[in-house]
C-alpha cells in the first residue's frame, strides 16, 4: 500500500534579509547579510551588541492597527507570514475545506517582549498597570491562533516548542497528521520575536552569543570557521503550506518540492550542549532517512543547523560523517545562519523553506564568513559562493538544548 504523498505549494516569511521570501532569497544567494547593530533597544550595558533583526516592519500592512496593538511583536510576524503564504499557495479558505486544515508552528519563547513590557509596569504601578491583554499576548498558541482567526483555518490549532528544533518538529508534526489521513493540508513553520533586553541578556549570560564582533556585524555569524565565538540572535518567521498531492492536483498548485521523511531523536545528556560524539543528531538524520525510504547516498544538500558555535558545528560534523560516510565529503552543505542570524525556534521554519528553494532552483546556497576553516570542520560547506548543481534530495537539520534533534528529507519535484 502506497503512502500518502505530500507536497510544499506555498511559502512565506519575514526575515532579517527582508519581510518577504522572494527578497530574502535572492539576498541569501547573493550571499549578503542582514546582521547588524541591535535598534529595538539600548545595548550600552551588553557585551552582545548585533542581531538578526527584522527590519521596517510595518504590521499594519497586514492587519488593523487595532489588532496589531493586541498582539506581540513574534504574533504580527505569524499573521503577516500566513497572509502572505496563502496568497502564494493560491490558497481560498471556504466552509468547505477550513476543518481539513490544520495551523501546527514551532516558537521557542513566545511573547518575551509582552513579558518585559507588563513586568516593568507591574514594578513601576501595581497590579492595575497591568493590561488584561497581557496572557493572551504572551501565550506561543496565539500566533496560530490568530492566523486561525484572520484566515477561518478550523483544523488542528498546534503550537510545538522544542527551543531551537521546534520549528523543524512543528513541520514534521504536520506532516505526520497528514498521513494519517487527519488533515489534508497545514500552515506550519516557525516564527519567534527574542531580539529583546531580557533575551539577549539571558543568551549572553549562557556564553553563547558572539561577542566579538561588535563593530563588524556582517561578520560575526562564522559557522565552521576557526574565529567563530558564538551565535547571532536573530527573529522572523518561515511558514510553507504542505497538503496531500491530490489536493495540491486537484487545485492546480504551484509545487516547490516533496516532503519525503522527518526523523526525530534526543541526546539523554545535557541541557543546553549536544553529547560531543553527536550520536544524537546522527540519530534522527538516519531517523528521517529511514522514512524517506532512501538511502544516505541520495542525499545531494544539506541546511546544517550550523549555529557558528564551537561545539555544536563540530559535533554536527561528526554526525553528518558518521550518517554519510564516504559520501559526506560529496554533499553540498549550507549554513544559511551565517546570513541570517539564528532564529531560534524560528530557525527550523525558514531553512525549511530555503531547503525547499533550494530544490526548486537546483541552487546551492554559499555559506558566508567561512573564511579560517577549522580543522574540526572539513566537510564542503559551499564557502565560496552560492552554486548550480543538480541534486534530487536534500535535507535540514535542526537541534535544541535539552539535546532535542530533528531532520528533514525533501525531494525536487518533477512533473
Amino acid at each position: 500500500m502506497s503512502r500518502t504523498r505530500v507536497v510544499i505549494t506555498g511559502v512565506a516569511g519575514v526575515t532579517p534579509l527582508a519581510n518577504d521570501i522572494e527578497t530574502t532569497w535572492r539576498r541569501l544567494v547573493a550571499g549578503e547579510s542582514g546582521i547588524a547593530p541591535i535598534t529595538l533597544f539600548d545595548t550600552t550595558q551588553y557585551d552582545s551588541r548585533i542581531a538578526g533583526e527584522v527590519k521596517d516592519f510595518n504590521p499594519e500592512a497586514y492587519m488593523p492597527a487595532k489588532q496589531a496593538r493586541r498582539m506581540d511583536r513574534f504574533t504580527q510576524f505569524a499573521v503577516a507570514s500566513a497572509k502572505m503564504l496563502l496568497e502564494d499557495a493560491s490558497l481560498v479558505i471556504s466552509d468547505d475545506n477550513a476543518a481539513d486544515i490544520g495551523i501546527i508552528l514551532g516558537i521557542g519563547l513566545g511573547g518575551l517582549q509582552t513579558i518585559e513590557t507588563y513586568h516593568s509596569k507591574l514594578l513601576a504601578g501595581g497590579p492595575g498597570k497591568v493590561s488584561p491583554f497581557m496572557i493572551p499576548m504572551l501565550i506561543s498558541n496565539m500566533g496560530p491562533g490568530q492566523i486561525a482567526i484572520m484566515t477561518g483555518i478550523k483544523g488542528p490549532n498546534v503550537v510545538t516548542t522544542t527551543a531551537c528544533a521546534s520549528a523543524l518538529h512543528g513541520i514534521g508534526s504536520a506532516f505526520s497528521e497528514i498521513l494519517l489521513g487527519r488533515i489534508s493540508g497545514a500552515v506550519t513553520g516557525g516564527v519567534e520575536a527574542t531580539v529583546t533586553p531580557l533575551g539577549v541578556a539571558g543568551f549572553t549570560a549562557l556564553k553563547a552569543l558572539s561577542t566579538h564582533y561588535n563593530d563588524r556585524p556582517q561578520q560575526a555569524s562564522r559557522p565552521f570557521d576557526g574565529e567563530r565565538d558564538g551565535f547571532v540572535i536573530g527573529e522572523g518567521a518561515g511558514l510553507l503550506y504542505i497538503e496531500t498531492l491530490e489536493s495540491a492536483q486537484r487545485r492546480g498548485a504551484k509545487i516547490y518540492a516533496e516532503l519525503l521523511g522527518y526523523g526525530a531523536s534526543d541526546d539523554a545528556y545535557h541541557m543546553t550542549a549536544p553529547s560531543g560524539d553527536g550520536e544524537g543528531m546522527a540519530r534522527a538524520m538516519r531517523n528521517a532517512l529511514k522514512d524517506a525510504g532512501i538511502a544516505p547516498e541520495a542525499i545531494g544538500h544539506i541546511n546544517a543547523h550550523a549555529t557558528s558555535t564551537k561545539l555544536n558545528d563540530a559535533t554536527e560534523t561528526k554526525a553528518i560523517k558518521a550518517v554519510f560516510g564516504a559520501h559526506a565529503p560529496k554533499i553540498k552543505i549550507s549554513a544559511t545562519k551565517s546570513m541570517t542570524g539564528h532564529l531560534l525556534g524560528a530557525s527550523g521554519g525558514i531553512e525549511t523553506v530555503f531547503t525547499a528553494l533550494a530544490l526548486h532552483h537546483q541552487t546551492v546556497p554559499g555559506t558566508i564568513n567561512l573564511t579560517h576553516p577549522d580543522p574540526e570542520c572539513d566537510l564542503d560547506y559551499t564557502a565560496n559562493g552560492s552554486e548550480q548543481a543538480s541534486f534530487e534530495y536534500a535535507m535540514c537539520n535542526s537541534f535544541g538544548f535539552g539535546g532535542t534533534n530533528a531532520s528533514l528529507v525533501l525531494k525536487k519535484w518533477t512533473d
